[in-house]
């Protein structure tokens, strides 16, 4: 058994490192761009005069920042080399988020707006294996070329983790002899959708409410009658790109859908497992940059004449985090690690409890670590010239909309009293 990282990827993070010294901090720095992570960074980055939607100026920032990283071929990296990618594993992903969250906010990886030098493209999966031929020409290479972006519509108001009781539906519907579908509905928290090109809009076209087939996925072109933004809904993180949207007799025709008539759950959960492994490793990175920010001050602080780091009620809450973090990083290292081993489909079946572990263990843990660095640093440590309110704020959502906790609990127990999983098969002869 050999727990070490291999070679090449210790070197790539070597020269990762090294792009992000000599490329992507000097325009950090150019401009004053650094206000865009400071303690001016949520009025920089939010235009609360237009629905609080981020500025023009903070995402522009992030345009330049990839084009460098796609430049220097580290963008696609997660992508299949046939779409211009590098294969880029589950686990080196999870490895390049945990070292990049760890250095701290910057331009290196920001994921309030899924930004990154080292893209995660979950609709590069959902096209690969679902989308027609044309469809992966027209999405997965025309969302490299930043022409076509697709929001994800599978929320409504009334319906969250429960997907399969969505009341938006698809009827068949011909219009000038071309055979399509009518869309009407609600959806609600579409991120990205003030830049999308597209919503795939998930939909009840057959079956009853509870079912989990009957679900389709259909991709409506942002101009499309019928298909309309109500509000932007602001966050406890701001800015905003999350609306609540009303879909009225909106039409598309047949050629809209995507994957097979009713099989638009499958769809939905196809890239969960990889988004969850990922989004894990960067919660596990912010908590270690917590840590470690409040170990270094509290050996730099004096309080009544000596050390801050010599009170056990420092140290002790300290030391448990630190626990969890490295207990945490060898399960997310390894289920990665499996992952990769596994086909696609096969994750679902045997992994999916370690993945939920990973991801609603460590948004709980960074939290926690966000929270106590806020207490060791004392008032400083409050203010917004520190980077732990923000921390907590941004990863505080993904306890909620990267699977709910209780979700990704009722998962695991699924797992261990073989209601599904590897143990079904014993449970049922019990």
């Amino acid at each position: 058994m050999n727990f070490d990282l291999p070679q090449d990827l210790l070197n790539f993070l070597d020269e990762l490192d090294h792009f992000i010294a000599t490329q992507i901090r000097p325009l950090e720095a150019k401009d004053d761009n650094v206000r865009f992570f400071d303690h001016r960074r949520e009025y920089a980055r939010t235009d609360f005069e237009n629905g609080g939607l981020p500025r023009h100026e903070w995402e522009a920032l992030l345009d330049e920042a990839t084009a460098l990283s796609e430049a220097a071929g580290y963008w696609r990296f997660s992508a299949p080399k046939k779409f211009g990618g590098r294969d880029g594993s589950n686990l080196w992903m999870a490895v390049i988020r945990d070292r990049f969250t760890q250095m701290g906010l910057g331009l290196h990886n920001d994921l309030q707006n899924e930004h990154s030098i080292v893209g995660n493209f979950p609709f590069v999966a959902m096209f690969e294996h679902f989308g027609t031929p044309e469809q992966q020409e027209e999405f997965i290479l025309g969302g490299f070329a930043r022409t076509r972006r697709v929001a994800f519509g599978l929320t409504e108001p009334m319906h969250g983790s429960d997907a399969t009781h969505m009341e938006t539906r698809g009827t068949p519907e011909t219009r000038d002899g071309v055979a399509g579908w009518r869309i009407d509905g609600a959806k609600m928290w579409i991120s990205g959708m003030h830049t999308a090109s597209h919503c795939a809009v998930f939909c009840r076209t057959s079956g009853e409410p509870g079912d989990a087939r009957g679900i389709t996925c259909l991709l409506v072109p942002r101009d499309t009658p019928g298909m309309r933004i109500d509000e932007y809904l602001w966050t406890f993180n701001m800015p905003t790109d999350h609306p609540r949207m009303t879909f009225e007799n909106c039409w598309v025709p047949e050629s809209a859908m995507l994957g097979p008539l009713g099989g638009g759950l499958a769809i939905a959960q196809s890239f969960v497992h990889q988004n969850r492994i990922r989004q894990a490793a960067s919660s596990l990175g912010a908590a270690t940059f917590c840590l470690e920010e409040s170990l270094r001050y509290a050996r730099e602080r004096k309080t009544f004449g000596h050390d801050l780091a010599r009170n056990q009620a420092i140290q002790f809450p300290l030391v448990e985090i630190a626990t969890q973090c490295e207990m945490l990083r060898l399960l997310i290292y390894k289920t990665a690690w499996e992952m990769d081993r596994l086909d696609h489909k096969e994750v679902e079946q045997q992994l999916s409890d370690r993945v939920s572990m990973c991801n609603y263990w460590a948004n709980r843990l960074v939290c926690e670590a966000a929270d106590r660095a806020m207490q060791v640093h004392g008032g400083i440590g409050y203010s917004r010239h520190k980077p732990f309110e923000h921390i907590y704020r941004h990863h505080r959502r993904y306890r909620i909309t990267e699977g709910s906790e209780e979700i990704q609990m009722r998962k695991v127990a699924g797992y261990l009293f073989g209601y599904t999983g590897p143990r079904k098969k014993t449970a049922q002869k019990d």
